[in-house]
C-alpha cells in the first residue's frame, strides 16, 4: 500500500508534459535549451543547478514545462540523453550525440557541436527557405487560377456552347468534363487532394518507417542530389573532425555521425566505414573497398582524408572540408530560386496557355458559324 502512495504522489509531482499543440513551432526553445545548457555545462556548473538556471532565466511557459520535465526525468534516474528523448522535441542527431557523450565522457564537447550544428541547420533551413518561397508561391497560385477557372468559369461557357450547338474542342472539353466534375464533387475532392499530399509527404519524409524511400527519390533527383551531397559532406567533416578535437576516439565519432545521418545511403557508407576503422583499416583502403564511394564523396576530398590520415592532420583537414562545402551549399542554396524560377515560369506559361485555349477556340468556332 505504502509503495502504492508513493508511486500516485511521484505522479502528481510529475510535471504535465507538453500537449499536442504545445510541440509546434518550438525552434527557439530547443535552440535556447541547448545554447545555455552548453554555457553552463561548459563552466562547470552541474545539471540540475544548469537547467534551473535555464528554467528561472526564460520567460516563456514552454521552456519552464520542458525543463522541468528534463529535470524531473533526471532526478528518477534517467540520464541527460533519456530525459532529453523523453521530451520528444528534440532531434535524433542530437540525442544520439548527447548519448554518445555521456558514454564516453565526453558531454560538455558534444553538446557543444550539438549547439553548433543547431545553428548551422537553423541558418540552412532559413536559406532553403527564402529559396524555395517564390517558386512555391507561383506554383499555388498557378494552380489556384487553374482549379479556380475550371471549377466556376468553365462550366457556365459549357452551357453557353451547348446552347449554341458550337463544336468544342478536346482540349475544352477536357476542362469542362473538370469543371463538372468539380462542381459534383469539388468540395469533398479539392480538400481530400490537398491531405492526401501532406499525408504522402510526411510518409515520405518525416514518418521514421518509412521516410526512407523518400531520402532514396530525393537522391536520385539532380537539383536535390548536388544539395544532399554538400550537406552530408559539410556535416561528415565538420562532425568528425569536431569530435576528433575533442578527444572522442575515431570508432566512436563515425558512430555518432551514422547514427545521426538522415539519408540511408550515407548511413550505410559510415556503418562500413566504422566496421572498416575498428578493424584497424585505414581510410584508403576503406574507400578503395566500398563500390558506391564515387557517388557519396567526391575523389578529391578522398585524396584529401587519405593523405590528412598519413600526414596526421585529419581532424583539422576534416574541418576545413566541412567549411568549405558549408561555402558550397551556401552558393548552391542562393542559385537555388534561380535555377527553380524559369522550370516554375515555364509550367505556369503551359497553364495559361491551356486555360486560354480551351476559353478561345470554342468562340472562334463559334465566330466562323455566325459567318456561315
Amino acid at each position: 500500500m505504502n509503495n502504492k502512495k508513493q508511486k500516485l504522489q511521484q505522479k502528481d509531482l510529475a510535471p504535465k508534459k507538453l500537449g499536442f499543440f504545445d510541440k509546434f513551432f518550438l525552434g527557439e526553445e530547443k535552440n535556447y535549451i541547448v545554447e545555455n545548457l552548453t554555457l553552463l555545462a561548459d563552466s562547470g556548473m552541474g545539471m540540475l543547478s544548469a537547467l534551473n538556471a535555464i528554467s528561472d532565466g526564460s520567460q516563456s511557459k514552454r521552456v519552464k514545462k520542458i525543463v522541468n520535465g528534463i529535470k524531473y526525468d533526471i532526478d528518477s534516474g534517467c540520464t541527460l540523453g533519456k530525459a532529453l528523448e523523453n521530451t520528444k522535441i528534440f532531434s535524433e542527431k542530437a540525442i544520439s550525440l548527447i548519448k554518445i557523450g555521456e558514454k564516453s565522457g565526453q558531454l560538455t564537447n558534444n553538446l557543444k557541436v550539438v549547439s553548433e550544428q543547431q545553428q548551422k541547420e537553423r541558418v540552412f533551413n532559413s536559406k532553403i527557405r527564402g529559396a524555395l518561397m517564390y517558386p512555391v508561391f507561383i506554383l499555388v497560385v498557378a494552380s489556384s487560377l487553374s482549379i479556380g477557372i475550371a471549377w466556376f468559369i468553365l462550366p457556365k461557357l459549357a452551357t453557353v456552347f451547348s446552347e449554341l450547338r458550337v463544336e468544342m474542342p478536346l482540349i475544352t472539353k477536357i476542362f469542362i468534363a473538370l469543371g463538372v466534375f468539380l462542381g459534383k464533387y469539388g468540395t469533398i475532392f479539392v480538400p481530400s487532394l490537398i491531405f492526401a499530399i501532406l499525408f504522402l509527404i510526411y510518409i515520405l519524409f518525416f514518418l521514421k518507417q518509412t521516410k526512407g524511400v523518400g531520402s532514396f527519390l530525393l537522391f536520385n533527383m539532380p537539383i536535390f542530389k548536388k544539395i544532399i551531397l554538400q550537406i552530408e559532406i559539410s556535416r561528415f567533416g565538420y562532425l568528425l573532425g569536431s569530435l576528433l578535437d575533442a578527444g572522442m576516439p575515431i570508432t566512436e565519432s563515425i558512430r555518432s555521425i551514422k547514427e545521426t545521418a538522415d539519408f540511408s545511403a550515407y548511413k550505410k557508407f559510415y556503418a562500413y566505414l566504422e566496421q572498416n576503422i575498428e578493424e584497424g583499416n585505414s581510410f584508403a583502403k576503406t574507400f578503395s573497398s566500398y563500390k558506391k564511394i564515387n557517388k557519396l564523396i567526391p575523389s578529391p576530398i578522398q585524396q584529401m582524408i587519405i593523405t590528412s590520415e598519413q600526414s596526421g592532420h585529419l581532424s583539422q583537414t576534416l574541418k576545413k572540408i566541412g567549411s568549405v562545402y558549408e561555402e558550397k551549399l551556401d552558393n548552391t542554396t542562393k542559385n537555388l530560386a534561380v535555377i527553380l524560377e524559369p522550370v516554375m515560369l515555364v509550367i505556369v506559361w503551359l497553364a495559361v496557355v491551356a486555360v486560354a485555349l480551351a476559353v478561345i477556340l470554342p468562340i472562334y468556332s463559334l465566330i466562323g458559324g455566325l459567318k456561315k
